[in-house]
């Protein structure tokens, strides 16, 4: 089967590959470029595991095709840190314990990302919609929601009770 050129930007990084036209984003980010922190738990835009950011828009990497992102910026989990130092997203996660397993916790931070970035003071009934497209088996949800509107307040610089 013939193979489609992409040009695009992964995680601030001028990125080319070839992929083949039935390929989802998931599978390109996986196994063409070697980005495994997206994971595939459903594989029909139900849970989350493989949530991207593409031009400020969240999306399900499994619903989308690798070819799509001809021209688009995505930031995946692998984006999220400056090097060897956590964002504050992703400290806060580990500070309030909100994740167990870990198959969920990239997905999450990156939607968390992506909500924060709309929206640096949301409610918390706001974050809970927001993140309701994540599903866990693990965690309850209460520490991930906690670490997240912590983390809201202190990027806004305030401080949380």
């Amino acid at each position: 089967m013939a193979k489609t050129y992409v040009s695009a930007t992964i995680n601030g990084e001028s990125a080319e590959f070839l992929c083949e036209t039935q390929q989802t984003l998931l599978d390109v980010l996986r196994d063409v470029i070697g980005l495994t922190g997206s994971k595939e738990g459903c594989g029909s835009g139900d849970c989350g595991a493989c949530s991207v950011i593409v031009d400020d828009r969240l999306v399900c990497s499994c619903l989308m095709l690798g070819v799509e992102a001809e021209g688009k910026s995505i930031t995946t989990i692998e984006g999220i840190a400056n090097g060897d130092t956590l964002h504050p997203i992703q400290q806060k996660f580990l500070e309030y314990a909100a994740l167990q397993c870990g198959f969920c916790t990239p997905g999450l931070i990156v939607a968390t990302k992506a909500l924060l970035d709309e929206n640096p003071n949301p409610t918390e009934t706001e974050a809970r919609y927001w993140l309701a497209g994540n599903l866990c088996r693990c965690t309850g949800y209460d520490k991930v929601i906690r670490a997240v509107m912590d983390v809201a307040a202190d990027m806004r610089g305030e401080t949380v009770a």
